[in-house]
């Protein structure tokens, strides 16, 4: 079954708050040096500008679940109705885009730059398991951990997406990635699983990233319990990923032929075919 390791909770969040500051300084750095707003970004409905306008946006919205002062009326920017994880996520990506445009946007690295100072200074000290409510992701139950997990990795997989366009160097080291799947990966898979591809579907995966953490991700008709350092079970599938490929793999900007073709993920177990059905049960925007 292999080794399975245990990780200090308290250490590991620091070791968060001090990656996402070092990550936020290159973001702002970058920002600044973007030579054309209307070049295409590595997302490809959205121009630089528009990814730097999700930032902000991101920045605004995160900073405001753990700040009272920064409030943010939820009804006015929320889409209407309960739709599914990936619809309500899809509507806030849309919105995000407007709240920054037009001259606003030459304002975006100077926001990112205070917005990520205010969520690290009013955050230090607190225990990483303190609730935080993030009402457009609906009733899924988030720590500061988490979102600080989650800001980190919306940095870093959008500071790509910018560089992309700006044809500017911009790396995503594998301690960075750790990080990200350690604190966000367990939340947001259970969250993000498509109820109507996993009805049905009994899989047990094995998600070994090297050098940690590792994940049993548990699908189970419908539902679905992702759980660190569990103890030894027998799993259907071994999935074994380098950490910032399958970092990049998750949020769909590397596809996963070129990650298993690398050499930086490969499936094992009694069903290694069944790895690609993770991405699929897994929804994304």
């Amino acid at each position: 079954m292999g080794t399975v390791t245990t990780f200090d909770p308290v250490t590991e969040h620091e070791r968060t708050r001090a990656a996402l500051a070092a990550a936020a300084s290159r973001l702002v750095a970058l920002l600044r040096a973007v030579p054309d707003q209307d070049a295409r970004s590595g997302v490809p409905e959205w121009t630089v500008g528009d990814v730097g306008a999700h930032l902000a946006a991101v920045y605004l919205a995160y900073t405001a679940l753990v700040s009272p002062d920064d409030a943010v009326e939820w009804d006015d920017v929320l889409p209407s109705g309960e739709g599914t994880f990936v619809e309500r996520i899809t509507a806030m990506n849309s919105r995000s885009v407007t709240l920054f445009g037009g001259e606003e946007r030459a304002k975006v690295p100077d926001f990112v730059a205070e917005r990520s100072d205010t969520f690290l200074r009013v955050t230090e000290g607190l225990p990483p398991d303190s609730p935080v409510s993030a009402p457009w992701y609906g009733e899924v139950p988030f720590t500061l951990a988490t979102v600080t997990g989650l800001l980190l990795s919306e940095t870093l997989v959008h500071g790509l997406d910018v560089a992309r366009g700006a044809r500017t160097p911009w790396s995503i080291g594998d301690d960075e990635a750790r990080l990200v799947l350690g604190q966000s990966m367990p939340t947001m898979m259970a969250a993000a699983l498509d109820p109507v591809k996993s009805r049905g579907v009994h899989i047990a995966f094995d998600l070994a990233v090297r050098g940690g953490p590792r994940l049993a991700v548990v699908v189970d008709d419908g539902t679905v319990t992702v759980t660190r350092d569990a103890p030894p079970r027998a799993y259907d599938c071994r999935i074994v990923a380098a950490p910032a490929t399958f970092l990049l793999v998750s949020f769909r900007r590397t596809p996963i032929w070129k990650a298993v073709a690398s050499g930086r993920m490969r499936a094992g177990g009694s069903k290694p075919w069944l790895a690609m059905r993770l991405g699929q049960l897994v929804a994304g925007p």
